[in-house]
């Protein structure tokens, strides 16, 4: 008799993260289901996978009652606008999917006897006292600020979950996700990256917030899919950071992004936004002994890769 291949549903599967998950566990021969609502992804970034008899779509929204037929081994709760000009734009959504969604996606974990991965984010360190950041340090958040929404909904997500796994035993796994970059990031994202890459390329003046000395630590996608992946397979319940711990100044990418397009670095200085992190690094300690992981490609070689995918969507978009 056959052995039933193993299915996963990846919420958000349509977007940056979620579809790059997707080929993974294709890859790994999953049967993979996603569930989305496209209001930040995009079908385009799994439309080569429609042709698989391994893959399924269902156009949804996981605040709302979740239903998935057939038996589940593994969620991925990957649903949620992720920059901030997406969740400063539908505050009230971002929250739903934090909070309802993730109650609902915990429902059906229990249900289908599946272990559940959810997403979390650097975001609930907040603006940090504590550098860098390890999982023990509780944050900085304003929880009643712009950007509140979004990190306030990250923080109750992981204590629904710790919940769900003491109080039921639920079968449960954490990842503070840290800047990540990669293929099938929007242009107009929001995030630093995408948006020194398109004006770069288009020749415009680079954005700077502030005066560019705040950091941030940019994590090729490759090697955070491969984290995640470990993660969710191993007996680790608790939170865990993944992230490149290369830090690196704002105005120290712009020049990185400006040598590496070729073009002259031009400077537009803004005001910097509420709240807006001065310092982004992961102590990723927890994730080398426990996961044996750590990034293997550098920000210059991935970087390399990623520029010439923002070329070609803008000569889609001409």
């Amino acid at each position: 008799m056959a052995i039933a291949r193993k299915r996963v549903l990846i919420t958000g599967g349509a977007g940056f993260l979620g579809s790059h998950l997707c080929d993974r566990f294709i890859m790994e021969g999953y049967h993979v289901i996603v569930m989305d609502n496209l209001i930040t992804g995009d079908l385009k970034n799994i439309e080569h996978l429609f042709k698989s008899e391994q893959f399924e779509f269902y156009h949804h929204d996981v605040s709302k009652f979740v239903h998935v037929p057939g038996h589940l081994d593994y969620i991925l709760h990957f649903a949620s606008p992720a920059s901030p000009i997406d969740y400063l734009k539908i505050p009230i959504q971002t929250l739903k999917v934090g909070s309802l969604g993730t109650h609902n996606l915990l429902g059906l974990a229990m249900a289908k006897g599946a272990r559940i991965l959810i997403a979390s984010t650097s975001e609930v360190y907040g603006d940090p006292e504590v550098h860098p950041q390890s999982e023990d340090y509780w944050g900085n958040v304003n929880p009643v600020g712009p950007r509140g929404c979004y990190d306030e909904a990250k923080r109750f997500q992981e204590a629904m979950t710790m919940a769900y796994h003491m109080h039921h035993g639920l079968e449960t796994r954490i990842v503070r996700i840290f800047n990540t970059y990669g293929s099938r990031m929007r242009l107009n994202d929001g995030r630093v990256l995408p948006a020194f890459m398109s004006q770069a390329l288009k020749g415009e003046e680079l954005s700077i917030f502030g005066d560019g000395s705040q950091t941030r630590s940019f994590c090729y996608v490759d090697d955070l899919v491969e984290g995640i992946y470990r993660l969710l397979l191993s007996d680790y319940h608790l939170p865990i950071n993944l992230g490149n711990p290369s830090e690196i100044t704002i105005r120290e990418f712009a020049e990185e992004i400006c040598a590496l397009t070729g073009v002259k670095l031009r400077l537009g200085y803004q005001p910097l936004p509420i709240d807006d992190p001065q310092k982004r690094q992961p102590d990723i300690t927890k994730a080398k002994e426990i996961l044996n992981w750590e990034p293997k490609v550098g920000r210059g070689e991935g970087l390399a890769k990623t520029v010439s995918y923002f070329q070609q969507l803008l000569v889609e978009k001409i």
